[in-house]
């Protein structure tokens, strides 16, 4: 397999976003979602409203999400359209929950653990995607980026329920009773990223990804207590591969010589983060192989 293209910028200002984008030399056809995190209430890392959208209005995008597995403000649609819009995004694009009217079952295939995914019903009405992710640590992941984001986050709350307990259960009520080992939550997360990934192009649809390396905390945006970031901003990443576009944020930790740098590193690393890059190359849905591209 050919080195994947990763264009990069070391800036995290929406006009770098629009131009990243374009760098991809992708024309995203039809009805669009920008699939992002709306960010739990009291997170503060969340991709905010006034970064991405000029993004979303210049692609005409809907912003899609699904209702959280875990108790909170965005466990139910009603609560979770209020905190997207207490947190600007209506004030840009209309914002979807995609698992609000129903919910259905994708092929999994070649999956160890999981049969099947479980995802908003309303992702049938997209005809393209992008994936915009914003990197940071996670307390169960060890990292969230644009895996991640294709994962749980494009899973119902069943769904996620299904993923976070590696096929054990659909009930989110059951998930903390039925916590797997976390190599298999891990390599659960890639099988049902690659899903999302089959499903578009089975259905002759596309998805990029973008992944936005800024508020690097050790915490995802779906703790209601996020702690400080521990480093810089490292800038945007955007490519056509996942993998590639994950591998190259993770080195881009790693190769940061600042001291805070490090506790996102040991939050990766006990929580075996890394280990769903191997995985997901091995499933087909990218390659750790890539080119950076600079486009400052």
């Amino acid at each position: 397999m050919e080195k994947a293209k990763v264009y990069y910028t070391k800036n995290t200002t929406s006009d770098a976003l629009i131009k990243i984008y374009e760098c991809l030399g992708v024309e995203l056809k039809g009805k669009i979602g920008i699939k992002v995190s709306t960010g739990e209430a009291g997170a503060r890392g969340y991709l905010k409203a006034d970064l991405i959208g000029p993004f979303v209005k210049m692609l005409n995008g809907t912003i899609i999400e699904c209702n959280t597995a875990y108790d909170g403000e965005r466990e139910n649609t009603e609560n979770h359209l209020q905190v997207a819009k207490d947190h600007g995004f209506m004030n840009y694009a209309d914002v979807d929950i995609m698992d609000a009217p129903g919910e259905k079952k994708i092929p999994v295939h070649n999956g160890k653990h999981l049969k099947y995914n479980i995802v908003g019903v309303n992702l049938d009405k997209y005809d393209s995607m992008v994936n915009l992710a914003h990197g940071k640590g996670h307390a169960m992941g060890g990292f969230g980026a644009n895996l991640k984001n294709q994962s749980i986050g494009v899973a119902s709350r069943n769904g996620k329920a299904y993923i976070h307990t590696a096929g054990a259960t659909e009930k989110p009520e059951e998930l903390f009773s039925n916590i797997p080992n976390q190599i298999d939550f891990i390599e659960s997360m890639a099988e049902s990223a690659k899903s999302v990934a089959d499903y578009f192009e089975e259905n002759h649809k596309q998805i990029i990804y973008i992944t936005v390396m800024n508020f690097l905390s050790v915490d995802c945006d779906c703790d209601a207590h996020q702690s400080d970031p521990v480093m810089e901003d490292l800038g945007i990443v955007a490519s056509l591969d996942p993998v590639a576009n994950d591998q190259a944020f993770i080195d881009m930790v790693y190769a940061s010589n600042e001291e805070g740098a490090k506790k996102l590193q040991e939050r990766i690393e006990r929580q075996l983060g890394q280990e769903i890059l191997p995985y997901a190359e091995s499933l087909g849905l990218g390659t750790r192989d890539y080119e950076l591209i600079n486009i400052d």
